[in-house]
């Protein structure tokens, strides 16, 4: 079952397991994914299961929905480790299987090293 982790912001490690249903992530707090930054919407986006595939769609933001850094216009295809950006926070999407918190935290760690900068000295 695919899943979102937190990479960025205060809720840095934040965990949310995505189901096979329609999944809304804003500021308010009456959804099941709220993340409080202050330059994401209420109802920013969704993320919807169809088919085999998981797709992000922009609800309208002020702010917009990037993935891989692209701004999204359209209902995207989201891919495993692709990076969804919203406001100031980074979520991960992936498609892995976790049993629980601690293996998506670890599973996050591993991912956070890989897209840390290579410094030559």
């Amino acid at each position: 079952m695919a899943s979102i982790i937190v990479m960025t912001g205060p809720q840095q490690g934040d965990y949310y397991p995505l189901g096979h249903r329609t999944n809304v992530i804003g500021r308010d707090e009456a959804l099941p994914i709220q993340i409080l930054d202050d330059r994401i919407s209420r109802k920013h986006m969704k993320i919807r299961f169809e088919n085999d595939k998981y797709y992000a769609v922009d609800m309208g933001s002020k702010h917009g929905v990037l993935i891989n850094s692209m701004k999204i216009a359209d209902e995207t295809v989201l891919n495993n480790e692709d990076c969804i950006t919203i406001g100031k926070t980074s979520l991960l999407f992936t498609t892995q299987d976790f049993t629980d918190r601690e293996s998506a935290l670890s599973h996050f760690k591993k991912v956070g090293e890989r897209m840390l900068p290579t410094i030559e000295e």
